[in-house]
């Protein structure tokens, strides 16, 4: 079994996708208010993310928008 690929499919924090991303946290907690489309999952009062739908949302040009 590939563990690269199951580690990249678990949630991340905000701070990790944040910089996996390459940009502030408080640039991505804006995206999540006015990005309807961005890949973000709310558990309880964090916020999580997968870093492969992450990746397809950049790669669709969405983050672009």
């Amino acid at each position: 079994m590939n563990t690269n690929k199951i580690n990249e499919d678990n949630y991340i924090s905000i701070e990790e996708a944040a910089t996996y991303l390459g940009i502030k946290t408080v640039t991505l907690r804006n995206w999540i208010k006015k990005k309807p489309d961005i890949p973000a999952h709310r558990l309880g009062k964090l916020w999580k993310f997968k870093r492969s739908e992450l990746d397809d949302w950049v790669a669709s040009g969405k983050s672009a928008e």
